[in-house]
């Protein structure tokens, strides 16, 4: 399976604590020079990249990235809404209109940047959403919303771009609209009422875990619809957003993941597993790689566990078994 990874790794690692950053010597370094450092340190073992329209990637840098990627793709450019003061009460969302224009007008060139370099869209709408009880007028913030993704995802459609949409509960909105794998379902299934069918889903892991939401499952369910089309990789303790390296927790929910990618031939099309990775104090060409190579690890044990036993286990739903099976693979 090729990887691609968020350029967004290598940044001065910011929190609201510490504005700063606890890299505040990378806090001024520009998109060309955390690709060069990227590619630098990660070489083959990256793909691809992934950035942020416009403040990663926009056309003034677009030559000088291309340049610094030395080969190495752009798979997904995504939207930056959520970066940008303007929209801090939404933007397709915005009950202002102006506001919201301009929301679109910046989500269409994303798309046409895209489409000009080959990549598919992500549009994580965390800006979506609301702070307060009694803030937002619900019913019309969701229309506005959901006509916002069909009007940008038709767009894409116009120009051979797919969408990946993602979904998270909370941050920056304190409460994001399209906050479950339920949410993101029924935008998707609305679209495609009105012929829009362009549109797929980003797993971002950690959002799942954060939910309660079990990865396999949702990547067999996705996948039986034809809807599984990115992985954002990584980890954490499930009550905030931590991006950290892949398997470092959530071992067994992650391996469960590697054994429903394997049976849905995640891969085969040219999907990637991107990684979604904040090394808050950590060295970031060695989180990266610990990810990769972690995953690599999670994904061989996987391969060892024997399918056919695993399938005939869980037809009688016998855990017993099960977990024989994994910790066989495992080597006990």
């Amino acid at each position: 399976m090729k990887t691609s990874l968020g350029i967004w790794a290598f940044g001065g690692m910011a929190t609201r604590f510490n504005p700063g950053g606890y890299k505040p010597e990378l806090a001024g370094v520009s998109t060309v020079e955390k690709v060069r450092t990227a590619v630098t340190g990660l070489g083959d073992l990256m793909d691809d990249y992934e950035f942020h329209y416009p403040q990663e990637l926009s056309q003034e840098n677009l030559a000088d990235v291309q340049e610094a990627l030395d080969g190495h793709g752009i798979y997904c450019v995504a939207s930056g809404l959520h970066l940008d003061a303007r929209f801090g009460k939404g933007a397709f969302c915005s009950p202002d209109d102006t506001t919201r224009a301009e929301a679109l007008r910046l989500t269409r060139e994303a798309i046409d940047l895209a489409a000009e370099v080959g990549a598919h869209m992500i549009i994580w709408p965390g800006i979506e959403g609301y702070n307060y009880p009694f803030q937002t007028p619900y019913r019309e913030s969701w229309a506005r919303f959901v006509d916002g993704v069909g009007e940008s995802a038709q767009h894409a459609r116009d120009k051979g771009v797919t969408i990946f949409l993602e979904h998270k509960n909370s941050e920056p909105a304190m409460k994001i609209f399209m906050r479950n794998i339920g949410m993101t379902l029924h935008v998707i299934h609305k679209l495609r009422l009105e012929g829009i069918d362009n549109i797929s889903v980003n797993m971002d892991w950690q959002h799942l875990i954060m939910n309660g939401e079990n990865l396999a499952e949702y990547a067999a369910l996705l996948a039986a619809e034809g809807l599984l089309g990115h992985q954002h990789a990584n980890s954490g303790w499930g009550t905030f957003d931590d991006d950290n390296m892949v398997g470092a927790t959530a071992f067994m929910e992650t391996l469960e993941l590697a054994v429903e990618l394997r049976r849905a031939n995640y891969g085969a099309n040219g999907e990637r597993l991107g990684f979604d990775l904040y090394p808050y104090t950590e060295d970031a060409v060695g989180a990266v790689m610990r990810s990769v190579l972690q995953w690599n690890f999670i994904d061989g044990v996987a391969a060892k566990i024997d399918g056919p036993a695993l399938r005939a286990a869980q037809q009688e739903k016998d855990a017993v078994r099960a977990y024989e099976l994994v910790y066989d693979a495992l080597g006990a």
